[in-house]
C-alpha cells in the first residue's frame, strides 16, 4: 500500500477510525531530518501488510499537529483503536521503525 497523505478532512477517519494500526509521520518541507526519514517511510508503506502508513505535514495541517502536542519534527505516533499506542522523535534506520511498527501489528 502507499503512503497516505493525512489531511484535516480525512484524518479522523483514516486514523482515528481505522480498523488497522496507522503510523502517521509528522514533517515539514523545511526540516532536514524529515526528508531523511522521508523515503523509508514511502518504502515502508510498501512492504508492511496490516497497518496504514501516512504522513501529516504539520504546516498545512497545524491544527492536527497541535492536538497532538508535536512540539518537534519528525514526530512519529502510532494509532492503534483511535488511541495513541507510542510516540518518538527523529531519525532512524528504516529497520529500527519497522521494528517499533510491527509491535503494534
Amino acid at each position: 500500500m502507499a503512503e497516505v497523505t493525512f489531511t484535516s478532512e480525512n484524518f479522523d477517519e483514516a486514523v482515528l477510525q481505522s480498523d488497522k494500526p496507522v503510523l502517521v509521520d509528522f514533517w515539514a518541507p523545511w526540516c532536514g531530518p524529515c526528508k531523511i526519514m522521508a523515503p523509508i517511510v514511502e518504502e515502508l508503506a510498501g512492504e508492511v501488510e496490516g497497518a496504514v502508513i501516512g504522513k501529516v505535514n504539520v504546516d498545512e495541517h497545524s491544527a492536527i499537529a497541535q492536538k497532538f502536542n508535536i512540539l518537534s519534527i519528525p514526530t512519529f505516533i502510532i494509532f492503534k483503536g483511535g488511541q495513541v499506542a507510542e510516540q518518538f522523535s527523529g531519525s532512524m534506520s528504516k529497520d529500527q521503525l519497522r521494528e517499533k511498527l510491527e509491535k503494534h501489528i
